[in-house]
């Protein structure tokens, strides 16, 4: 049975009824499944917290030490273990992971953004997977029938952390996994139209042309992005679901191929 990449938006997991019914959801899974979770309202409640400012360019935040030490406290510690008790309070077989562990999702640093709005803007502590094997540890843990739950830290040869966007996380992990499906589970409906009604197909010449207009939200661009960057990597079923359904996201996760893709989603093609 081919492999699914689910990632998982934050702002799916800030309340532990959420949690707990998307820890149902994965545990109840047939496919293989590797799981990669963000989590930036946490972030940003953390950071408010704190006094420190937040800063973001086209869905990417611009990080310095100060933030790295909030992103990976959240990401790690908290969102990643809650994640995985409730998985495993349903009965799953889950593994809390981060990039930085061995082979999972080696990076460097980013190279400065270049935003829609033109402008040149260095990221600072944010990390870019670079081109590395399949990762063993995942692969061993997914053969016996685990559920490796990733969260979005990731390290780099030196052994400086970085933070990584979710969705550019997931959608390398994929491409390197050999993937058959990439489920990137947000808020929305999939990607809204200009009358907030669901896309149900884009290409590479849509996401393009819907970033350079900014039609797509900050959030989403990135999201875009890496949707195209597994398509073109050759995942070969790749969507935007709205993971505020757990009925439908489950569904989903019973099915392989275009069946698992839910209705209300929106499907990248290569």
């Amino acid at each position: 049975m081919g492999l699914t990449l689910l990632k998982l938006g934050g702002e799916l997991l800030e309340t532990s009824q959420k949690q707990a019914a998307l820890g149902r959801v994965v545990a109840r899974a047939v496919t293989r499944l590797v799981v990669v979770h963000g989590g930036g309202r946490e972030i940003d409640t953390a950071l408010l917290a704190a006094g420190i400012p937040k800063r973001q360019v086209d869905g990417l935040r611009v990080t310095d030490g100060a933030t790295l030490e909030i992103v990976v406290a959240v990401l790690a510690g908290t969102i990643n273990t809650r994640l995985v008790a409730a998985i495993n309070a349903a009965r799953g077989r889950a593994v809390g992971l981060t990039g930085a562990d061995v082979g999972v999702a080696p990076v460097k640093k980013a190279p400065a953004h270049r935003a829609v709005t033109g402008e040149l803007v260095d990221l600072g502590l944010v990390g870019e997977p670079i081109r590395s094997p399949v990762p063993a540890l995942v692969r061993a843990l997914v053969t016996r029938g685990f559920i490796p739950v990733v969260a979005c830290v990731a390290a780099a040869k030196d052994g400086q952390l970085f933070n990584v966007n979710a969705d550019t996380l997931a959608g390398s992990l994929a491409a390197r996994m050999g993937a058959d499906r990439l489920l990137m589970a947000g808020g929305t409906a999939g990607v809204l139209d200009e009358q907030g009604h669901t896309i149900e197909a884009l290409s590479r010449h849509d996401i393009r042309a819907l970033v350079e207009s900014r039609t797509a939200s900050a959030g989403m661009v990135a999201k875009l992005r890496a949707c195209e960057a597994a398509a073109r990597a050759g995942v070969r079923h790749v969507a935007i679901v709205d993971g505020r359904d757990a009925n439908a996201l489950e569904h989903a996760l019973e099915r392989r191929g275009l069946d698992g893709i839910p209705a209300g989603s929106t499907r990248v093609t290569s």
